[in-house]
């Protein structure tokens, strides 16, 4: 029985509000697999079962722990009927963001895992952060995002794409858009094309710890049409000389915008901006 007759027995209507796009092409569904290179005792971190075609594949490829979240209850039935078979995996049915982040430390046991999803458009940013902002003992993380989304995590400096998420997941490790993928290969079919990206978490890659900056990148993208400067000067209580010497430092253009630096160039104008403002309070 196939996903549309699935849907059709069990009275299902997917909800355009959940961002419910599933994969009905099996060749794309390996290849997921094979981007997120799943080995066999690798635990795994679903997020988006939907009807568990992904989530069958996931765990034909590892022995390991397969924890599958789905939002949708509505699906219940049709993931137990397909997976009923693997004994390595437990369903979720929660909304990802309302799960504490020590609940899911405790599924894995402290253990290191991966993550691998095909998230809905609509609340993959937030989804993302929600991984990147909680400690967690991450591996990789490989999805399928709405092909926008997915150049700008890949996105070079200078460009329109180029974000505070771009920054922020560079500090964590490596970024590949491994493929792009066709809007037809999605049941019902959305809008837009797709592609996948890997994102390979490097334990201290930057010396900065990522909580410690994460709120100043955002800061420095607040405005993007204005200058750092006048993005965060406020931030730091610091007039224009001030500024203007810190950039001279950091080797920046006091009239840069964020989108025209670097990573390092961040976090050495985040470093050299903190050592000003504790200066200050000593005086």
């Amino acid at each position: 029985m196939n996903m549309k007759e699935q849907l059709s027995k069990n009275s299902i209507q997917l909800k355009h509000g959940l961002g419910q796009n599933f994969i009905s092409d099996s060749n794309l569904l390996k290849a997921i697999v094979k981007d997120a290179d799943i080995q066999p005792d690798d635990n795994v971190l679903e997020i988006g079962a939907g009807t568990g075609t992904l989530t069958q594949e996931i765990c034909r490829a590892t022995a390991g722990k397969v924890i599958s979240v789905e939002v949708d209850r509505k699906l219940q039935p049709i993931l137990q009927e397909n997976l009923s078979e693997y004994k390595n995996l437990e369903l979720v049915f929660e909304d990802m963001l309302k799960i504490k982040p020590k609940d899911i430390k405790n599924w894995f046991s402290g253990q290191p895992f991966k993550v691998v999803a095909n998230l809905p458009y609509y609340i993959s940013t937030p989804i993302l952060f929600y991984l990147l902002e909680n400690d967690f003992d991450i591996k990789s993380i490989t999805v399928m995002l709405q092909i926008e989304v997915a150049q700008r995590l890949s996105a070079k400096p200078s460009t329109k794409d180029y974000g505070a998420l771009t920054i922020l997941l560079e500090m964590l490790g490596n970024v590949t858009l491994t493929r792009k993928v066709p809007r037809a290969l999605f049941t019902p079919q959305p809008k837009v094309d797709s592609a996948i990206v890997r994102m390979d978490i490097i334990p201290n890659k930057y010396t900065i710890k990522y909580k410690d900056i994460a709120p100043f990148i955002k800061a420095s993208f607040m405005m993007r049409r204005k200058t750092l400067a006048n993005n965060l000067m406020k931030m730091y209580d610091i007039d224009r000389p001030k500024f203007e010497g810190v950039c001279e430092l950091c080797n920046i253009d006091i009239r840069s915008r964020a989108e025209s630096l670097t990573c390092e160039q961040f976090i050495s104008l985040y470093k050299q901006l903190n050592y000003e403002n504790a200066l200050k309070k000593r005086m």
